[in-house]
């Protein structure tokens, strides 16, 4: 049995793919309201009441548990499952709004000897697969490049936390640099600048940056919370340029010409599910964890998020810097 925590869009996504692969799960939600829109979309059981109040129970433990709660809720109950003897722990990207709550599911999951993995879906996208296949065909990385442009005016308009948008590098940016990170390299070296603010987000607005992975590519970024863009990320090798914007599609560039090309990709699983999710369910399900974020790998990357967006209230001195 699997645990769904959580009955709103992303967890109705989840449990969407979970029906598909056949497998059994339950929901678990705080409100009547939630559940009962929850069971018009999907065919699966949903129990209201919350997490602690279901654990109070004292249910059979989950072989596995899906954590899909709103950003603020999802390292307590995180904490709560592994105390309980969850064993095989999924939670939706950030895992946790800080440092020191990320460090506590490390600790927990250490003590409890517990796997806790961050879904980052977007690496699981079919046109990162083919892109991951192409590169090391060419040689490996040799620079990158991204943007990480959000829409302001959008995310002003969200019903949602002010810490949560006080904090959305972490809670939301980290996709698209999670993806740079994933494909073209962990940096040994960065470099970060940061001005401007939004009505939502003081410590910063626009952001620039570069540095050199562990495998020596060299990377840039930049971000414009105040103009137009949008998420990007290019990747090249001694033959080829790929260029994923939007990060769903895969468009390259042969050397020795100017003409892009889109790639034709096998997507139907992203056609039918949303993006990415069927893949990394699977994945998650069936212990194939190397592509998977696991929990220490999402606190080494958020050490870097800090910097990049100016959260100097986060601790990030234990990343090295130029």
């Amino acid at each position: 049995m699997i645990w769904l925590i959580g009955a709103g869009p992303m967890a109705i996504e989840y449990a969407k793919v979970l029906e598909a692969q056949d497998k059994p799960y339950l929901c678990i939600t705080r409100g009547e309201f939630s559940a009962s829109i929850f069971k018009q979309q999907v065919k699966g059981a949903a129990i209201a009441g919350g997490v602690n109040s279901f654990l109070d129970g004292g249910p059979q433990a989950a072989t596995h548990a899906i954590v899909a709660t709103g950003i603020e809720t999802l390292a307590e109950i995180t904490h709560r499952l592994i105390k309980f003897g969850i064993k095989s722990i999924l939670v939706e990207k950030p895992a946790g709004m800080s440092v020191l709550e990320i460090e506590k599911t490390i600790m927990l999951a250490n003590e409890y000897q517990a796997n806790v993995y961050v879904a980052y879906n977007r690496r699981f996208y079919e046109s990162v697969n083919l892109a991951q296949k192409m590169i090391i065909e060419d040689g490996g990385v040799e620079s990158l490049s991204y943007e990480l442009t959000e829409w302001s005016h959008v995310i002003e308009a969200l019903d949602i936390k002010d810490d949560v948008k006080e904090n959305w590098f972490i809670a939301n940016t980290s996709h698209v640099v999670d993806l740079a990170f994933f494909l073209g390299g962990k940096p040994k070296h960065l470099s970060s600048f940061t001005s401007g603010q939004t009505s939502w987000h003081k410590r910063s607005a626009i952001f620039a940056g570069s540095g050199v992975t562990q495998s020596n590519a060299l990377f840039t970024y930049h971000g414009n919370w105040n103009a137009p863009g949008r998420w990007a990320l290019e990747i090249l090798t001694k033959k080829r340029r790929f260029i994923f914007s939007p990060l769903e599609a895969l468009k390259v560039q042969q050397r020795g010409t100017v003409k892009i090309e889109d790639v034709k990709i096998e997507n139907q699983i992203d056609k039918n599910f949303k993006p990415g999710v069927f893949l990394q369910v699977e994945s998650f399900l069936n212990g194939k964890s190397n592509m998977l974020c696991n929990i220490k790998e999402q606190l080494a990357n958020v050490f870097y998020y800090t910097k990049m967006a100016n959260y100097g209230d986060q601790d990030a001195s234990r990343i090295q810097d130029t």
